[in-house]
């Protein structure tokens, strides 16, 4: 058996429905072997009912900020440092950051965390949306729910010999990127993180076209589910022996 252990990672699960169909393909019928839910989002419960049918491992995507221009949500609590004057949360993690208060983002991520729980798709492991708005709530979390982060800055976490995104590989060269990487790994535990969606107005209508954002709106996850998905990407995992494993076997 190889010693080559790879966790494959989707971000983002439950932001939208496209993302929910790409998620769900991708672990289908490709090498996509876990994914991260945004509690917060409309489409939570389609993201939680598609991870129920299909056996997806999940984790809790902490989710205290959102990045587009005309899709916005607000957090679960009434905590008034979590949100812009709209109501919604802060576009990045550069303005919450300062301004969001610990007890306020520790009872928002617990209520992100009771709803995955009664909606019967309970956090294997917690990770962040976007990055490090509030370590410390993220910290408690873990320590409350007995479970791992994902990365290394908040303890407990798994050891991982290589950590790699593959969303901002441009996509002219992702599929050879993808292969190039899945051959150069050893021995040890790694991740892949990835952002998979499937090509709709939905996901072009989130922000504006000249948006900072704009290319993680459909061009990224496009990409990125054609990756997951493409045939050589399935034989170069099979003919290496790579074992796909998620935090469920950790």
């Amino acid at each position: 058996m190889s010693d080559v252990r790879l966790i494959v990672q989707a971000d983002d699960f439950g932001m939208c429905h496209a993302v929910n169909v790409g998620v769900a393909e991708a672990f289908r019928n490709g090498i996509l072997t876990q994914a991260a839910m945004m509690v917060p989002c409309p489409w939570f419960m389609e993201a939680a009912r598609l991870a129920r049918a299909n056996e997806i491992p999940v984790g809790m995507h902490a989710t205290l900020t959102c990045d587009w221009d005309y899709y916005r949500w607000p957090p679960l609590t009434t905590g008034s440092s979590l949100v812009d004057e709209d109501g919604t949360f802060h576009r990045t993690v550069k303005l919450a950051a300062p301004l969001v208060d610990y007890e306020e983002a520790r009872v928002e991520l617990m209520a992100q965390a009771a709803r995955m729980i009664a909606a019967g798709v309970a956090p294997l492991y917690i990770d962040e949306h976007m990055g490090n708005v509030c370590t410390e709530a993220c910290a408690s979390l873990c320590r409350e729910l007995d479970r791992p982060f994902l990365y290394p800055h908040v303890d407990p976490h798994p050891e991982m010999a290589s950590i790699k995104i593959l969303s901002t590989i441009p996509q002219s060269r992702k599929l050879d990127w993808l292969l190039d990487h899945l051959a150069s790994l050893g021995p040890g535990l790694h991740l892949i993180q990835t952002h998979p969606g499937v090509a709709s107005p939905e996901l072009r209508s989130m922000t504006a076209p000249d948006s900072p954002v704009a290319p993680w709106a459909e061009e990224y996850r496009v990409s990125d589910l054609k990756a997951l998905t493409h045939e050589k990407t399935l034989k170069c995992v099979a003919d290496l022996g790579i074992r796909l494993t998620s935090m469920a076997d950790i």
